[in-house]
């Protein structure tokens, strides 16, 4: 998620536990993700446009999280 923005992930999963939290579980939702896409897990759509749909939100406040860091540092 979010590969460039590398080094701002790196420091804030570090800084700041709310991001790293949120991080994590964007990631956990993605595999899970994957998984029922490639047949490797058993899921309905409905349960999958949910998990696709938390995603989105986590993103969208890890972008924030990620772009209030960034207006700190200059």
């Amino acid at each position: 998620m979010l590969h460039e923005y590398r080094e701002e992930i790196t420091v804030l999963k570090q800084e700041n536990a709310h991001f790293a939290k949120i991080f994590d579980r964007h990631n956990e939702l993605d595999q899970m993700a994957k998984d029922a896409d490639e047949g490797r897990g058993q899921m309905s759509d409905v349960e999958l446009e949910k998990i696709k749909k938390e995603k989105l939100i986590l993103k969208d406040e890890a972008l924030m999280i990620i772009a209030k860091y960034k207006k700190a540092q200059k």
